[in-house]
């Protein structure tokens, strides 16, 4: 079988991938916790080291995430400029999932891709921040609006720079005009409730850490795909947005725990 029949294959069963690969990352995130818990102990804690060597440690730990992101971004857009294979795959899975998904599975993303629309951030964006104002926290706020309003000027940048034509979307439930790759609804998604769980970790006892860290990875995720499954957007330019989202929420959360680290030891 060939990689665009593949793709097709998939496509044609996309539910069942979308489920697959949610438990995966629930899967995976849950035993990545369990097993942060084991090994905890193995290691100094943060307050036993010295300031510099435990900001430097945190740093390098976002930086290796920031390359990692980078390094996704940079294949995606090799791909999509150097082989048309990466746009008959995206064709291929698109097409299979227009032919095959049901309405209600096309309602429920449609349900759920509102909730990293501009108007659904900026409101997000101005409770969480007013709420951090109440509690006394301008740094973190601060450090949420920078996060929020830099996506919002990195995301057209990157897509006036690619201009890739969006799928065709005629199932008449969403409408969108401008350019695809990478999509704003992905890299918000990440950097938007991203963001919002770092600042709930900061905020919530620890008993709500797993909570937190098992529901905002899904529901990125979920957004992600629904741009898919609304074919408002091609598989790979979620990838390019969750990349790119990552790359610039690891900066934001690098600068605000910094500062906070810095802060302490002051």
């Amino acid at each position: 079988m060939s990689a665009v029949e593949t793709a097709a294959l998939l496509g044609r069963h996309a539910p069942v991938l979308f489920g697959a690969m949610l438990l995966v990352l629930l899967a995976a995130t849950s035993g990545g916790w369990l097993l942060l818990q084991r090994v905890r102990g193995w290691f100094p804690r943060p307050g036993d080291l010295p300031p510099a060597v435990s900001l430097g440690a945190w740093a390098a730990c976002g930086l290796a995430l920031i390359a990692a992101a980078g390094f996704v971004f940079v294949e995606m857009v090799e791909a999509m400029d150097a082989d048309e294979e990466l746009g008959a795959l995206d064709e291929a899975f698109t097409a299979a999932l227009g032919e095959s998904v049901g309405r209600g599975w096309l309602l429920f993303f449609k349900g759920l891709t509102h909730l990293a629309d501009p108007a659904t951030l900026v409101a997000l964006g101005v409770v969480v921040a007013m709420l951090l104002l109440w509690r006394r926290q301008p740094a973190l706020a601060a450090g949420w609006c920078l996060a929020l309003a830099g996506n919002a000027l990195l995301n057209p940048a990157l897509k006036r720079l690619f201009e890739r034509v969006r799928p065709l979307h005629e199932q008449g439930l969403v409408r969108e005009d401008g350019f695809s790759f990478p999509s704003g609804h992905s890299s918000g998604a990440v950097v938007a409730y991203g963001m919002l769980g770092y600042v709930l970790l900061r905020t919530l006892p620890p008993r709500w850490h797993l909570a937190v860290l098992l529901l905002m990875p899904a529901l990125v995720f979920s957004i992600g795909s629904s741009r898919v499954f609304l074919q408002v957007h091609y598989p790979s330019d979620v990838l390019a947005g969750f990349a790119s989202g990552t790359a610039w929420a690891v900066v934001c959360i690098l600068g605000a725990e910094g500062l906070r680290r810095r802060r302490a030891s002051a």
